[in-house]
């Protein structure tokens, strides 16, 4: 469990990160270098959640031995069936990551949404559904490593 207390934003109690695996963690359907590395060390401090539509088919190979739970959908409304996985699991505990419009809403009702702005870009409806916005996934896990970062970002 990560805590983290921020003045004005409240007490964060986070079990689970649930990750978008295209865009976020991989560009092109690749694990960004130094990824993997990052969700092993996070799994000593959260339950890591991969759900993605998996546009290039690389999910499954790309974190084979990884510490996480890789969850593959497909179909229409992936936004909302995003947003079901994160309510599953108890939104309060939970801490999200991703870019794109199908993460808006596992952004809007996790504890903490953070969007990231990688290689592929994100979309805007991300953007205003998340609570902070970096610029790569490294920036985002490593806010995690080093929660007073956050604090210092979302206290008011």
């Amino acid at each position: 469990m990560l805590k983290i207390a921020i003045p004005g934003f409240g007490t964060l109690e986070l079990e689970h990160l649930v990750c978008d695996f295209t865009g976020t963690l991989s560009v092109d359907g690749r694990l960004l270098p130094g990824v993997g590395e990052f969700l092993d060390e996070l799994a000593a401090l959260l339950t890591i959640h991969v759900v993605t539509a998996d546009t290039f088919g690389r999910v499954h190979e790309e974190l084979t031995g990884r510490s996480c739970t890789v969850t593959v959908l497909s179909g229409e409304n992936l936004d909302v069936q995003k947003k079901q996985y994160v309510q599953a699991l108890n939104v309060k505990r939970v801490v999200a990551i991703g870019n794109g419009a199908n993460d808006r809403r596992m952004l809007k009702v996790s504890r903490l949404g953070i969007v990231v702005s990688e290689g592929e870009g994100c979309a805007i409806e991300a953007v205003l559904n998340a609570d902070i916005l970096v610029r790569s996934i490294h920036e985002g896990l490593s806010l995690l490593l080093n929660p007073q970062r956050i604090v210092a970002t979302l206290k008011v």
